[in-house]
């Protein structure tokens, strides 16, 4: 459990684009050394919510500090603390490696700009390829370059935006180790993402449906809150049997995974029954399954309804 002081303490922070709210009203605390994932549709607010915290968006609404400055008032000095990995790589693919990091410690002022260099090359494994000119890395090797430079002026808050979209599971799993041992040193982390295993990487959940938090909690919590249950299916015609149950009572969901079909709903005995008459004579065998995160956020986004036109704003 993290009980470090707060680095990120925002209340009621609203956004607007063209006359719509697209963050609302939200609160959120983040304490030093958390890994907190922010979860939510396309569409959502976690981009301008972001983006908010690190003062590159001013708040329509609401007050908040990120490392004890004011987000309104203070955000230059928000951004000379903070690391931002956005979403698409952003750094210069006609630069080498070692080049990018060179301009980056540039920006940041920082001295002996060599030293700060080949401290975030050794740290990321970058070092053998720091002659490589960017555009030519794979997607993994991009994103170790985009940490490298996110991290290597020391900041005290990681905000990720997305940060592993495109990669192999290997480079995740690997970008995934070293976040958790920046974290171990001291370092918070944000970071919005779609993969589920990733969530459950985290310490805590935050999950924001159009501007609005609905769900927050440790993985366990949120999934016991959600109140679903599962029931899991083997053999039979499963694609049959998958469609057949979305016309019963008490089914929200039935999705087959590999070999298995999943079925979800809130009343247990409901779901029993209805599962029980869709499989009788059809060879079919069913029992009491494990609610995963992934059936706790397709709820929360039919919940949700669809996403709101936002004027064309990153959101």
């Amino acid at each position: 459990m993290v009980n470090g002081e707060p680095i990120i303490d925002i209340r009621g922070l609203t956004k607007r684009f063209s006359g719509r709210t697209v963050v609302d009203a939200i609160d959120m605390t983040v304490r030093q050394g958390e890994i907190v994932g922010f979860l939510g549709p396309n569409g959502s607010g976690k981009t301008t919510t972001i983006r908010m915290i690190c003062g590159l968006l001013r708040p329509d609404g609401g007050t908040g500090t990120c490392l004890g400055y004011d987000i309104a008032r203070e955000s230059h000095l928000i951004k000379l603390n903070v690391g931002y990995m956005t979403q698409r790589f952003s750094l210069y693919e006609d630069l080498t490696i070692r080049e990018n990091l060179d301009f980056v410690g540039r920006l940041y002022e920082l001295e002996p700009r060599a030293d700060f260099v080949d401290a975030a090359l050794d740290r990321l494994g970058l070092t053998g390829r720091q002659h490589q000119l960017a555009g030519t890395l794979s997607g993994g090797w991009k994103q170790r370059l985009a940490l490298a430079a996110s991290v290597m002026h020391r900041p005290k808050l990681l905000l990720l935006d997305e940060p592993t979209a495109g990669v192999d599971p290997k480079a995740r799993r690997e970008f995934w180790d070293e976040i958790h041992d920046l974290a171990g040193e001291g370092l918070t982390v944000l970071v919005s993402t779609h993969y589920m295993d990733e969530a459950e990487r985290c310490h805590r959940i935050v999950y924001i449906s159009y501007g609005t938090i609905v769900a927050r909690g440790t993985v366990p919590e949120v999934v016991a809150a959600s109140g679903l249950h599962t029931i899991i299916i083997r053999g039979g015609d499963q694609a049959t049997i998958a469609r057949r149950l979305r016309d019963r009572a008490g089914i929200e969901q039935a999705a087959i995974f590999g070999n298995d079909l999943h079925v979800v709903g809130a009343d247990p005995v409901v779901l029993e029954t209805s599962v029980a008459a869709t499989i009788a004579g059809t060879g079919a065998t069913a029992e009491t399954g494990e609610t995963i995160l992934e059936d706790v956020f397709i709820r929360l986004m039919n919940d949700g309804g669809a996403a709101p036109d936002n004027g064309g704003q990153p959101t």
